[in-house]
């Protein structure tokens, strides 16, 4: 299968390469954001691309920022490729909104280890692999490099946000994560954990990035979780997580993955967007190179021309 690794091009400006999304400005103004199909985890960028990978998150991110709209506004003007989305500039706050509806992942690996205190929040002794709590838990991290457990008290000492606004993100986050586990649950999906990024755009609290994506969000079979929940059926990207950390050497995590691996990644990816959406991926048949797709589409909104050198490495 092709995949989307990189997308380089000498014309558009490229404003910012994460470690998924690729950020450019077009003539117009404002910023297109290129979805690729790389795979971070543990703070690394897996040398293996995910088939429609992309195309899954850039979809699901369209799909509720829609469904959203009336608990916050957010950065989306339009999709304009399977890969690709417009969107309004804002000034991004760094700090990733954390919330927790189960223990599961590094905080029960954390809780495993004697830690009691995540972000300031404390939860008691005697939890079990992947209980739920009886309230979602909102744990904030600082957006670095890697990024920082941090107390709401400490992101206000230390200038990230104000109190205000910090109380601001905690409403909506809550918010929008009961909104969202309604949905999944009635469609035999529990939305374990997610995350939340905000910008401010004219002084007004806005969504950015992404939201209830296989990237930014933990999810269980909710049949699966019933039966047993230490064992419940992860179709999210702690699956990767998981095959890293079973594969893990003296020499680190793996920087690739095999390809029976990856091909059940793209499955996992495929078949999410489809339970949550109800219909499947519509690029998911297309007999095309995403490649090709995205610098057509492209070409079509005037952002660059269609025989322009792309490269699909990185550099």
């Amino acid at each position: 299968m092709n995949t989307l690794p990189y997308f380089n091009t000498p014309q558009l400006e490229l404003l910012h390469r994460g470690k998924v999304r690729d950020s450019y400005r077009v003539p117009s103004g404002e910023r297109l954001i290129v979805v690729t199909d790389r795979l971070s985890a543990f703070d690394s960028v897996l040398e293996t691309a995910i088939p429609y990978k992309g195309a899954v998150l850039n979809g699901l991110a369209d799909f509720w920022f829609e469904k959203t709209r009336n608990i916050v506004p957010n950065h989306v003007i339009r999709m304009v490729d399977p890969n690709a989305m417009l969107v309004k500039e804002a000034e991004p706050i760094r700090v990733e909104m954390v919330v927790r509806g189960y223990i599961t992942g590094s905080m029960l690996r954390g809780y495993l280890q004697g830690q009691r205190t995540f972000s300031g929040v404390t939860v008691p002794d005697g939890l079990t692999k992947h209980q739920r709590f009886a309230e979602p838990l909102v744990t904030p991290t600082t957006k670095e490099e890697s990024d920082r457990e941090i107390t709401p008290e400490n992101l206000v000492a230390e200038g990230w946000v104000s109190a205000e606004l910090y109380e601001q993100m905690r409403v909506i986050s809550l918010k929008l994560f009961n909104f969202a586990s309604t949905w999944m649950a009635e469609r035999g999906i529990i939305l374990v954990d997610t995350k939340y990024e905000f910008g401010l755009r004219n002084g007004e609290l806005i969504l950015i990035d992404e939201i209830h994506t296989p990237d930014s969000s933990r999810f269980w079979d909710a049949a699966d979780y019933a039966r047993n929940p230490e064992s419940a059926a992860q179709i999210d990207k702690e699956y990767i997580r998981q095959w890293l950390i079973a594969n893990k050497t003296e020499a680190g995590y793996p920087t690739r993955l095999t390809e029976e691996v990856a091909a059940e990644a793209s499955r996992r990816y495929l078949d999410i967007y489809q339970r949550i959406t109800g219909e499947p991926l519509p690029s998911a048949g297309d007999d095309v190179n995403v490649l090709d797709r995205l610098v057509q589409n492209l070409a079509k909104e005037g952002y660059m021309q269609q025989e322009a050198s792309v490269k699909t490495v990185a550099e």
